[in-house]
């Protein structure tokens, strides 16, 4: 079940503003998500058709997924606080 990772633009910029000692487990996640895109603990936003959530300490990726052409978009990554305004 490989998916094809791809991480948009503002998602770039958001991985810009994260400090280097989170960095490295974020992009750890981010790139298990073509392994495994529904993993456990990960979460279906309300109101969202497509877009999931998971977890990585105090930030979140926001990713949606494509299951016909098998491609996992990271569309946000931020402080938990911050990540859904």
């Amino acid at each position: 079940m490989n998916y094809r990772v791809v991480i948009a633009n503002r998602a770039k910029k958001e991985l810009e503003a994260v400090p280097s000692a989170v960095l490295e487990a974020i992009e750890g996640k981010m790139l298990s998500l073509g392994e495994v895109p529904r993993p456990p603990g990960c979460k279906k936003l309300k109101g969202e058709e497509k877009t999931w959530r998971i977890r990585s300490g105090k930030y979140r990726i926001l990713y949606q997924i494509d299951d016909s052409a098998k491609v996992v978009t990271v569309i946000g990554v931020g402080h938990r606080k911050d990540i859904y305004r």
